[in-house]
């Protein structure tokens, strides 16, 4: 194993574990004040699928299900207690065990591909591979919520060295697919329900949208499967 892939099992580990169990706990009451953002994103741009890429317990997709039909509304989680929240919360949303580069979906599946605060937890060695997994999953929007930075700059996490990044993540995505067109960028403060953030809305290119989204299984191509606690390999 190479030392940029090391460091990425090394995160990966980190979230899976008690590290991750005491963020879920610990931002329980963070996202009731994120109604009115989905309610204004959702009502501007109509989505039938939705895919959260570090879902966590749901309190995203809790306000997105009021939007979209909740059995087309998915989740990708690699803590096992988060996705088992979700699960009891939100038994109709499809809450799936998995790590964000690395996508258990078709391409083109979903009309919109988003994270809320995971990007900026990736190393450079994995982010242009979360990347490139969320916009091969989108057919139509690709939405990231992450701090903001000139210039890559690292900031000490909870004890943790190399686990939370500010950059310019808009820019990064449009350098690695120059096809998404930028269609708003805003920020959000505490007192709108997000910790200081900056949102990119970008839309894919309409030559690069596939028709196969309407094939029945959207993990037709996975290499994974959709979890409840009954069958949660962590049990």
């Amino acid at each position: 194993m190479t030392e940029p892939q090391a460091e990425t099992v090394r995160l990966e580990q980190l979230w899976e574990g008690s590290f991750g169990d005491e963020y879920t706990e610990r931002n329980l009451g963070a996202y009731a004040a994120r109604k009115s953002f989905w309610d204004e994103l959702l009502a501007q741009h109509t989505c039938a699928r939705v895919l959260e890429i570090g879902c966590n317990c749901g309190g995203n997709l809790q306000w997105i299900a009021r939007h979209v039909r909740p059995r087309n509304v998915f989740g990708v989680e690699v803590n096992a207690s988060a996705l088992r929240r979700l699960h009891e919360d939100l038994p109709e949303v499809n809450g799936v065990h998995g790590t964000a580069k690395e996508l258990p979906f078709r391409s083109s599946w979903f009309d919109l591909v988003f994270t809320m605060g995971v990007l900026i937890h990736q190393p450079d060695s994995s982010l242009p591979a979360v990347m490139a997994e969320m916009v091969r999953c989108s057919r139509r929007w690709v939405l990231c919520g992450e701090y903001f930075a000139e210039t890559v700059a690292e900031v000490p996490y909870r004890g943790q060295e190399g686990a939370l990044f500010k950059r310019d993540y808009g820019a990064i995505l449009q350098q690695h697919f120059p096809g998404l067109r930028l269609i708003e960028r805003t920020f959000r403060g505490p007192d709108q329900g997000w910790d200081d953030m900056t949102f990119w809305l970008f839309e894919k290119p309409v030559e690069s949208r596939s028709t196969e989204d309407v094939a029945p299984n959207p993990m037709g191509q996975a290499r994974g499967r959709t979890l409840r606690d009954k069958d949660h390999p962590r049990d």
